[in-house]
């Protein structure tokens, strides 16, 4: 049986600047089962949210492009080939997203009921009292105490987390069967962000819905994800299960992330791994593997040509030449 919810086809995304066209995503591919958690990890500028925002095509026309060959079939249609109108049926009904900082993406000027209400008024036949009612339960399930008064108060009312969660709410309105979360935790303490992960499980159970987390915590990635994906300068240099990825990884750049993770047998005044260098221009990108440059085990072949997918099982895979036959000999020999 499919349990196919969403599927990410050959997607390539740039951006026309002063200095060039930046490449943002490079041909990525991927998928989203029903009732899954799918983590999206890599450090900051390696396409991430630009892969969250080309889902749900809120990237701005004027100045970013995506590939005529990109596809994203959100059950069973393509949704780069329907309309502007249609899309507004799909964005928030069908697929939402939190944005990673609230108390920009909530408007000040708005009371946080009216704004968890739009997205009904927009897409249900609701009478007035059914959506306040709605609002009410959304305000609970998100675990907003005194949902009564909350409903009438402004943004800046409400606490970092309180806001976190009323922006969950919005999301949630229309119960869409997936959702984006882009670093929905990074600007939150440490029990804040507990309490957000926590409850975003709780979510997931609760309606079955599909959560797509954009995160370079790999503490969270471990605690609630099913599914991980390592994205490096545009492109997924290593796909997997949790366990996959956390105890097998094969990718020297998703071993270099995981390194950089303290962890409870470092020894006092241990130095934390630090990967050294940066990242490549993508305005002229490499012709090889984009992390050549910072790679220890990097060789010539690295530099001037592409490997090929790896497979190692039917969840886990990685692109890197160190996993061809040849070198794996080798490896084994010394």
């Amino acid at each position: 049986m499919n349990n196919k919810i969403l599927e990410v086809k050959n997607l390539s995304v740039s951006f026309k600047t002063y200095a060039g066209t930046v490449q943002a995503v490079r041909g990525i591919s991927f998928d989203l089962d029903k009732g899954e958690t799918l983590a999206i990890v890599g450090e900051s500028g390696c396409g991430k949210t630009v892969t969250a925002k080309s889902i749900i095509r809120i990237l701005s026309p004027y100045n970013s492009s995506v590939d005529e060959k990109s596809e994203v079939i959100l059950n069973g249609k393509n949704i780069f080939k329907i309309s502007e109108k249609e899309m507004m049926k799909v964005r928030g009904n069908e697929i939402s997203m939190i944005f990673q900082d609230p108390m920009t993406s909530l408007n000040p000027t708005m009371k946080i009921g009216d704004q968890i209400a739009e997205g009904m008024r927009l897409h249900t036949k609701k009478t007035k009292s059914e959506i306040r009612e709605n609002v009410l339960e959304l305000l609970d399930l998100v675990k907003i105490p005194n949902p009564e008064l909350r409903i009438k108060q402004y943004p800046h009312e409400f606490s970092g987390g309180m806001r976190q969660r009323a922006v969950i709410a919005i999301a949630l309105a229309c119960v869409p069967e997936i959702l984006i979360a882009d670093e929905p935790t990074t600007a939150l303490d440490v029990t804040i962000q507990a309490q957000i992960m926590e409850l975003m499980g709780d979510i997931k159970k609760k309606l079955n819905t599909s959560i797509m987390l954009v995160t370079h915590d790999l503490g969270v990635v471990a605690a609630h994800a099913d599914k991980i994906q390592v994205m490096y300068a545009g492109k997924i240099v290593e796909k997997g299960t949790v366990n996959e990825i956390f105890y097998n990884p094969k990718h020297p750049y998703t071993m270099a992330l995981l390194k950089s993770v303290p962890t409870l047998e470092m020894k006092n005044k241990q130095n934390l791994y630090s990967l050294l260098g940066t990242p490549p221009d993508l305005t002229n990108p490499p012709a090889g593997c984009p992390f050549a440059a910072r790679c220890e085990y990097g060789m010539r072949v690295c530099r001037t040509n592409e490997s090929k997918v790896y497979k190692f099982s039917d969840t886990h895979e990685a692109q890197c030449w160190l996993l061809h036959e040849r070198f794996q000999n080798a490896a084994k020999e010394a």
